[in-house]
C-alpha cells in the first residue's frame, strides 16, 4: 500500500475526516495524520474541491474525501526556503534546490507555497505568481492577496521587469559572441534567451555566465545552454551525459535578480540574492573537478 488513491462519498452528517478515512482503509492514525498534514486530502463539497488538512472536521452527507497517498512522495524532504523580503501584498523568496514552486494532489509539502504560508509572521494566504524548475534554485515572488496575485501576474506575463539568471557551463563562453543571442525554438514555440559571459576558469573550462530571457519556456535556459554547446553543470537531463556528478552537485542555475516597477504601490523594486546563495565557479570547482 504504498501508492494509492481513495475517494469516499459520505452518506451521514455525523463522521469527520478522521473517522470516515480510518472506517475506509488500513492506515494507521499517524500515517493519516502525517499524511494529511502534508497535504494529500482534498474535500468536495457544494461541487467545490479543496484541500483539507482538519482530521476533526466534521462531514456532511454527499460531501466527497479524496485521499492521494504516495508513501516516496511523503516521505520527500528539501532544504527550507529563505525569506529575502517581505513587502506584506507579496514576498520574495530564495527556492532551494528541490523544492516545488507548489504542489500537486500527492502533497505540497516540499513547496515554496506551502513553507511561505507557515513561516510567515503574520500568516497569509499565498498565490503563486510564476515558477522555478524544482532543479533550478533563486528569486520566487509570491502573493498574499488576490489583488496582488492578479498585479503581479500581468507583469509577468507582459514582461514588465527584469530578471537574471546566473549559470555555470561546461566550454568557455569569452569565444562567443558578446552578449549571445539565441533563439532556438523550444517545443515548437518562439524562445529568445541572451548569454553574457562573467566570469571563465580556464584550468577546468568553466564559465559563469549571466542570462535574460525574453519568453518562459519549459527548460529553457538548460536548452539553449546546451544547444550553443555550453551544457549547465549538474544538469542530467539536457548536459553532459559523459560525466557522473556528486550527488550532492546541484544544477547551477539560479534566478539572481529582480527589477521591476510594483504594479500595487508604483516604487522601483530591486532584489538581488545574497553571493553565498548564487551560483561560484570557486565552489562548484570544490565539489567537482570537472576534466578538459
Amino acid at each position: 500500500m504504498n501508492k494509492f488513491e481513495l475517494h469516499i462519498t459520505i452518506t451521514s452528517s455525523d463522521s469527520t475526516v478522521i473517522s470516515a478515512l480510518t472506517d475506509q482503509c488500513d492506515l494507521s492514525r499517524a500515517q493519516l495524520k502525517k499524511a494529511i498534514t502534508k497535504g494529500a486530502l482534498w474535500l468536495t463539497r457544494n461541487g467545490k474541491t479543496q484541500r483539507t488538512r482538519r482530521l476533526k472536521k466534521v462531514l456532511k452527507a454527499q460531501d466527497i474525501l479524496h485521499l492521494y497517498y504516495d508513501e516516496q512522495i511523503l516521505n520527500q524532504t528539501t532544504e527550507p526556503a529563505q525569506l529575502i523580503a517581505d513587502l506584506k501584498d507579496y514576498s520574495v523568496w530564495f527556492k532551494p534546490y528541490g523544492m516545488l514552486s507548489q504542489g500537486s494532489k500527492w502533497s505540497d509539502h516540499c513547496t515554496v507555497s506551502r513553507y511561505a504560508q507557515t513561516n510567515l509572521t503574520p500568516e497569509r494566504p499565498v498565490f503563486i505568481v510564476h515558477r522555478l524548475d524544482r532543479a533550478a534554485t533563486g528569486l520566487i515572488l509570491i502573493a498574499h492577496s488576490k489583488k496582488a496575485a492578479s498585479a503581479l501576474s500581468a507583469m509577468f506575463e507582459h514582461h514588465q521587469l527584469e530578471k537574471y539568471y546566473h549559470i555555470i557551463a561546461h566550454g568557455n563562453h569569452g569565444v562567443h559572441p558578446q552578449p549571445e543571442v539565441i533563439t532556438l525554438a523550444i517545443d515548437g514555440k518562439s524562445a529568445c534567451s541572451t548569454f553574457s559571459l562573467v566570469e571563465f576558469n580556464k584550468e577546468h573550462n568553466l564559465s559563469l555566465i549571466k542570462v535574460k530571457i525574453e519568453s518562459g519556456r519549459k527548460h529553457q535556459i538548460r536548452k539553449h545552454a546546451a544547444s550553443v554547446n555550453l551544457p549547465i553543470v549538474g544538469d542530467r537531463l539536457h548536459g553532459r551525459q559523459d560525466i557522473v556528478y556528486p550527488e550532492k552537485l546541484n544544477l547551477q542555475l539560479t534566478a539572481v535578480s529582480l527589477n521591476f516597477t510594483c504594479p500595487l504601490s508604483g516604487l522601483a523594486q530591486s532584489f538581488r540574492l545574497p553571493a553565498e546563495l548564487s551560483p561560484q565557479l570557486k565552489n562548484v570547482i570544490k565539489q567537482f573537478l570537472v576534466p578538459v
